[in-house]
């Protein structure tokens, strides 16, 4: 059953159509995947449709056990809501591929991913997330997704707001919310609901777009999103960023054949008419406020030309590694776009950072052994190791984290492989090859 006060809420909000909604809300959910260009072809045995509003996302006719396919480990794809993949037009239409920007509420990394993907190797991303639970979350998604132009943060919105004011081109805020439109998906969600949950959740939302604001650039771009319906949490909300906080809103290009409702201000995605969960999002122009730009400073403290252990052997595990600024820190090498290096550095001092870039290595006793997030990253140079491609079976047992024994292959790491995309490493030693997936990732349940 819907909550009486909710489906009161929408019968006010959209007059006839709020039974069609609840209709909907009480049927079954879409399944809907995006692709990584580390994989070219869908692998699904199912029917699939493309999703208008994003070129890589599909929808799918069934829901397969995800669990049991090697290419979702391995960071193929990203099961993510359609309706929500709606950021990509923004992001097109709005910020320039070698942009700066924050993604302030990230977990579980569905956004984060896509916008990696759009600012490819010329942008940066801050992934942050500020509950610390699912900061891991976050940073495993992250590196499976494989781009490397991505700092995995967990910080608050005010700490953005104090230290890194004016440096962002572009910051979306998925703010936390009443979760009506997750009613079909998830049955907590409806028993959790109440108006003063509501009314919490938007004065929740303004709170935290005010904390985060002067980390925004003038004439910086804001994308405000919920997965909620109501008014209180959405139009309402974007009328305070508009007159609190001087921002102008921005119209957003949209096909009419997507069923895409335009509200007083922003968008709607409602089930009944569009395929995809509830949705709501709105974007501004930061136009107002004092002209601060972030200042990149030098660290006083750090070795211009630090050494790192066995720089240049690992340095042949890149594709391009001209492309790679590495890091050492203890017995772990991290690599992380060059062009960036001096304000990522910077950055490094003044947030929590819990993933930099990708690790690319790890000191083990005279030699050094590559990270698994190396066999994730896509400026991996599989040429590197001995290649060992995998049967589905082999794959499957070697993400439980069991013994594999792999005969005629030579001693040392070997980089595993399912369908050619790798899925991590292993040491063969002989009579057997140590599993090195990470134990933390490992499938737990079949």
């Amino acid at each position: 059953m819907l909550p009486v006060e909710f489906v009161n809420t929408m019968r006010k909000q959209l007059g006839d159509q709020a039974d069609s909604l609840c209709a909907a809300l009480n049927g079954p959910s879409v399944t809907s995947i995006r692709l990584n260009d580390k994989l070219d072809v869908l692998t699904f045995p199912c029917d699939v449709e493309e999703v208008p509003w994003h070129e890589d996302g599909y929808y799918l006719a069934e829901r397969p056990q995800f669990t049991l396919d090697p290419f979702f480990h391995s960071g193929c794809y990203y099961v993510q809501e359609a309706s929500s993949m709606f950021i990509e037009q923004i992001l097109q239409q709005y910020v320039s591929r070698d942009s700066i920007v924050l993604d302030l509420c990230a977990a579980p990394g569905g956004k984060s991913t896509l916008i990696s993907q759009y600012l490819g190797g010329e942008g940066l991303l801050i992934s942050n997330e500020v509950v610390r639970q699912r900061v891991f979350v976050l940073s495993e998604n992250i590196q499976k997704w494989g781009n490397g132009n991505v700092l995995v943060t967990h910080n608050t919105a005010e700490d953005f707001g104090e230290r890194t004011r004016g440096l962002f081109d572009c910051m979306l805020i998925d703010a936390p919310c009443s979760g009506e439109g997750m009613f079909r998906k998830d049955m907590d969600a409806r028993k959790e609901w109440s108006v003063r949950n509501v009314i919490m959740c938007a004065e929740r939302q303004r709170s935290i777009v005010l904390e985060a604001w002067d980390a925004l650039k003038p004439g910086g771009v804001l994308i405000y999103s919920t997965c909620t319906f109501n008014a209180e949490e959405n139009e309402k909300n974007a009328q305070w960023i508009i007159e609190s906080l001087g921002a102008e809103v921005l119209p957003v290009k949209i096909n009419p054949s997507w069923g895409i409702t335009p509200g007083s201000l922003g968008y709607h995605f409602y089930p009944h008419l569009t395929k995809g969960e509830g949705f709501y999002v709105c974007a501004f122009r930061k136009v107002e406020g004092e002209a601060v730009s972030f200042r990149v400073r030098a660290d006083k403290h750090a070795k211009q030309n630090a050494h790192v252990d066995f720089e240049q052997d690992i340095r042949q595990w890149l594709q391009h590694p001209d492309n790679w600024a590495i890091r050492q820190s203890d017995r772990f090498m991290i690599a992380y776009p060059a062009r960036h290096k001096a304000l990522i550095d910077n950055l490094s001092s003044l947030l929590t950072c819990v993933c930099t870039g990708f690790g690319l290595a790890e000191l083990r006793g005279k030699g050094v052994a590559p990270q698994h997030s190396l066999s994730m990253a896509k400026d991996l140079r599989k040429e590197a190791f001995p290649n060992v491609n995998l049967t589905l079976e082999q794959a499957l047992s070697y993400l439980r984290t069991e013994a594999l024994t792999i005969e005629g292959q030579p001693f040392g790491t070997l980089l595993l492989t399912y369908g050619g995309v790798a899925l991590g490493f292993a040491k063969n030693v002989g009579n057997r090859c140590n599993n090195l997936y990470p134990n933390e990732w490992r499938i737990r349940k079949l």
